[in-house]
């Protein structure tokens, strides 16, 4: 909604600049009259025929005439201006109070033009602030609220688990299995504040990557040594194909922990006897990383948030957080590099790690 802009006479009189400009011209309109009304019968004098009386007035007036348009002039194209400021301190204060960053659309020539483009350039830059703040809460409130929820299910689990041990009620063989929970969830919830604190960490640009070359080969072994239990009780085997000259220059340690995060994630979404497959291959461009599972795949509608904090899947575990592929993602892109997930044509999950030259 536009707002109109009204600037009348008296706004502009009792402006205190337009006021001395008023009694200097009024000072200097009086001067040159008398100076014109006491020179032009002395200059007339030496004249050797009559002059008319006419020619006597114009010469009087003449000059105060001159000053007298000028300073209308002059006064008109000040109220012009004032009235066009006056319209700009409206319109930035109609937009400073209102949700809606708009431009000033003026395209005319001059210094306050200028000062409008320059203005406008601030409010597209505070209009992109003000969305990008926006989008901050809304996503520090988004994320206190996962966290809560995902901080509140064990530790909920682990009050009632002391509160069945503070009755002493339980046998020995219910209290070790009660230990034994404990320990787990203790351990998730860790888990989950050492992966939060790394994503703020990278979010912040509070981590110093230390590139060096490494080999895929031996990024992938010391990988599959972290879930080389888990696979052995599932009964799932690592199936590998990389090339001898893919090499990385990236962080060992951090892109470790990335590969180990999607390695974690196919064998959650392996069934019992499958397959992880792994391959890597060098070219021109880029060094690429393939990870692929043989189970259901990824839903059609998980694909495009499936990198997203605390996002769970509709094939997601009851364990699972939604997290391991939010931080594998962030790391891969601090190091200049990209994630993409897709399905396999033959089924399965299929996660590509390239690394750019």
């Amino acid at each position: 909604m536009d707002q109109k802009v009204s600037y009348h006479i008296s706004e502009y009189v009792r402006n205190p600049e337009i006021a001395r400009q008023l009694v200097v011209f009024v000072i200097l309109g009086g001067v040159c009259a008398a100076g014109c009304s006491y020179a032009a019968p002395a200059a007339l004098s030496y004249v050797k025929f009559d002059v008319p009386k006419a020619v006597v007035l114009c010469y009087r007036f003449l000059p105060l005439l001159v000053w007298a348009a000028a300073g209308a002039l002059h006064f008109a194209e000040s109220y012009l201006r004032y009235r066009r400021l006056a319209r700009l301190s409206a319109e930035l204060d109609l937009r400073l109070h209102t949700e809606e960053i708009r431009l000033l659309a003026h395209m005319d020539e001059g210094e306050l033009s200028i000062l409008e483009n320059e203005i406008n350039k601030l409010l597209t830059r505070l209009g992109e602030q003000n969305r990008e703040l926006k989008k901050d809460r809304q996503y520090l409130a988004d994320s206190l609220t996962d966290l809560s929820h995902q901080l509140r299910t064990p530790l909920t689990s682990m009050n009632l688990i002391v509160s069945m041990l503070e009755t002493g009620e339980a046998d020995a063989e219910k209290q070790f299995a009660y230990f034994g929970r404990l320990r787990r969830l203790l351990g998730k919830v860790q888990w989950l504040i050492e992966v939060l604190l790394k994503l703020s960490k990278l979010d912040a640009d509070a981590i110093r990557f230390e590139r060096q070359e490494c080999g895929l080969t031996s990024l992938t072994a010391d990988a599959l040594l972290t879930v080389e239990i888990p696979m052995e009780l599932k009964g799932v085997a690592a199936v590998t194909d990389i090339a001898e000259d893919a090499v990385l220059r990236v962080d060992r340690k951090w892109t470790l922990e990335a590969v180990e995060n999607i390695i974690k994630n196919c064998l959650e979404h392996t069934p019992e006897g499958g397959k992880i497959l792994i391959s890597g291959s060098r070219n021109a461009l880029y060094t690429e990383l393939v990870i692929a599972d043989t189970g259901e795949g990824i839903a059609k509608e998980d694909l495009p948030h499936i990198f997203e904090r605390f996002y769970k899947g509709k094939n997601s575990s009851d364990e699972s957080v939604g997290i391991g592929l939010a931080l594998a993602a962030a790391i891969v892109a601090k190091q200049g590099g990209v994630l993409q997930a897709k399905n396999r044509d033959e089924g399965g999950a299929e996660f590509v790690l390239r690394f750019y030259k």
